[in-house]
């Protein structure tokens, strides 16, 4: 279930876009006060808030500070002032959008949709991204099991991608051979340190078809392995 949180002291208002959200999809959650509406966020974790900036106990400027302390939820402010300062405030504050009374439910909808579909977008670059790494010259894509040296894609199996990831993502970091045999092939896997190295030597073969000259895999001599950035 997906939870919108209408927070409004006046209960025409909050009827009428509870009415709309629930056309949209969306579960309301009413508060009447700033409070409130803190308490019922915690509960409900809901995927958008409208906050009335004008509410008893906490303002929505308050309760919006509040939220995005701890959330990055899409918040909209909603004021029968329209001054602009009163807008650059909420903006600054960590409000998405800003909507003056009178409105119509048709248009706050619209502005819930669209700050959804931001929010939907900037999660699933975020999403495409933790899956992307670059490093200089260097890109290892685990999406599609891909490693390019400049525009380059380098021929290379999926445990050496793999091993690069490991190794790339954590840049100077020393790993044992210990640690790359369980970490890339299991606890249970049966086989020794040298596993590791006949893999380490194969990869750099590939890798050093293409001038990576900011980076490389460094033998720490009796110890392992780490991904050195250079320069």
């Amino acid at each position: 279930m997906s939870y919108i949180l209408i927070a409004d002291d006046n209960p025409d208002i909050t009827s009428i876009l509870s009415l709309y959200a629930e056309k949209e999809g969306l579960e309301p959650v009413v508060a009447a006060d700033g409070e409130e509406a803190i308490r019922l966020f915690n509960k409900y974790n809901p995927v958008v808030v409208l906050l009335d900036v004008m509410m008893p106990k906490e303002d929505g400027y308050e309760v919006c500070r509040k939220i995005r302390a701890k959330s990055d939820v899409p918040v909209i402010l909603v004021t029968a002032r329209g001054e602009d300062f009163e807008k650059i405030m909420g903006l600054d504050i960590g409000a998405d959008d800003y909507i003056v009374k009178p409105f119509s439910p048709s248009e706050v909808m619209a502005r819930v949709r669209a700050v959804l579909r931001r929010m939907t977008k900037n999660e699933n670059e975020k999403e495409k991204n933790a899956n992307i790494l670059r490093v200089s010259n260097l890109e290892i894509n685990l999406e599609e099991y891909t490693l390019s040296i400049g525009n380059v894609k380098m021929p290379l199996t999926k445990k050496e991608i793999e091993t690069m990831w490991t190794l790339a993502s954590n840049p100077n970091k020393v790993f044992t051979r210990d640690n790359l045999l369980d970490s890339l092939w299991g606890f249970d896997y049966y086989g020794d340190s040298r596993t590791v190295d006949s893999h380490i030597k194969r990869l750099r073969a590939k890798l050093e078809k293409e001038e990576h000259p900011n980076w490389n895999i460094k033998t720490i001599w009796g110890v392992g392995y780490k991904f050195e950035i250079e320069g």
